[in-house]
């Protein structure tokens, strides 16, 4: 527990997707992490569903809230501040997380920070591994985002190098594992599968690593498309599909192309430190071959523990924690969920303190209470 005031004791709320996720951290030391996650009510859709998830969120909230404060020891008035994501994400789960977050901060008289979704998953790191180096090359690989960023301050200034242009590596291995009749979520289940396959046996496209395919962007579809025919092709011959050797060999194919293409970034930037952040990196493939890429490069790997890589209040709360610490200008009132927040905006100041970005996102508070009763 810390007790020095020099360092800010900040909870998150992450709502983004289907887990309500509440953390308490003191500067870098992570006091709670407290997680309600509704996956097993998607599970009998194959993927989730907003609403089902807005409504979890809902009623997850409170009891989330104070069950990660009993875990912390803390009181909700020892705290410096309250970090949401605002962005992002789901709009309606959003939307739960961020109204939360605001009455919490009003009631207790404590500043708002609404924080981006993907500047989170980098900066959770700093709970594991201290404060982060900058320049941070970061890899973030989940169900909706493949993305390589460049930070270098981790609340201010986050630069994308490149990011998927269709199907996000999680939403890949969903689709695959749905295809081979394994359930959902597809992500640990293939990773288990492909332990015990082999990852050369079939021979899988690596999507936009053609000579003149733009370095740092990721391509999924045609992989996908690609073992979703094979798998058709084994089928309509009445033979048996190879479960495991065709999840070891597209879960070789994505990994192949994640790491390849971020050890490539780091080179051509000068930046010594990888980052691996976002669900898919709890993948052990996808670890192991980082490992094996980035110590060949002479690239410092840095990947949280499987749990906050996946989405988690933790994370937020690490964000907020650096807010506060770098003086950053909390969030207004207005503040709303925006459902595509770039991630070149780690945060979203108050109107006073904006840097001048145009937002052309159409943010769900603009309808103005003037306009709604006349």
């Amino acid at each position: 527990m810390a007790d020095s005031k020099d360092v800010p004791l900040v909870l998150g709320i992450e709502t983004s997707c289907d887990e309500t996720g509440v953390g308490i951290v003191a500067g870098t030391t992570l006091l709670a992490d407290a997680i309600a996650s509704s996956v097993d009510e998607h599970a009998r859709f194959g993927g989730v569903v907003p609403e089902v998830a807005s409504r979890a969120h809902l009623e997850a909230m409170v009891p989330t809230i104070e069950r990660a404060l009993k875990e912390a020891g803390v009181s909700a008035r020892d705290l410096d501040g309250i970090a949401v994501t605002a962005g992002p994400g789901l709009a309606g789960a959003l939307l739960v997380g961020v109204s939360a977050a605001k009455a919490y901060a009003y009631a207790l008289g404590k500043p708002l920070y609404g924080v981006n979704h993907l500047a989170s998953h980098i900066c959770v790191d700093q709970l594991e591994h201290g404060p982060l180096p900058e320049p941070t090359m970061a890899l973030l690989v989940s169900g909706g985002h493949s993305s390589l960023l460049l930070s270098s301050d981790i609340t201010s200034d986050v630069r994308p190098m490149g990011a998927t242009i269709d199907d996000a590596a999680g939403e890949a291995f969903d689709k695959i594992a749905r295809v081979l009749n394994l359930g959902f979520p597809g992500g640990p289940v293939i990773d288990r599968y492909a332990k015990e396959g082999d990852p050369r046996a079939i021979a899988f496209p690596r999507g936009l690593t053609g000579p003149r395919d733009p370095a740092y962007d990721f391509s999924f579809s045609g992989l996908k498309t690609s073992v979703a025919r094979w798998i058709e092709a084994k089928r309509a011959a009445g033979e048996e599909v190879p479960v495991r050797d065709v999840a070891a060999s597209f879960q070789e194919a994505v990994v192949d192309v994640l790491t390849r293409k971020a050890v490539r970034a780091c080179k051509d930037e000068g930046v010594d430190h990888l980052m691996i952040g976002g669900g898919v990196a709890a993948n052990t493939r996808l670890r192991a071959l980082a490992q094996e890429r980035c110590e060949a490069a002479g690239i410092r790997l840095r990947v949280p523990r499987p749990k906050l890589c996946t989405d988690n209040g933790a994370m937020v709360a690490a964000l907020g924690a650096e807010m506060v610490a770098r003086n950053r200008a909390p969030s207004d009132w207005e503040l709303s969920a925006d459902s595509s927040l770039p991630v070149t905006d780690p945060h979203v100041p108050g109107h006073g303190h904006s840097h001048g970005h145009s937002h052309s996102h159409d943010h769900v508070h603009e309808v103005s209470k003037g306009n709604l009763y006349t």
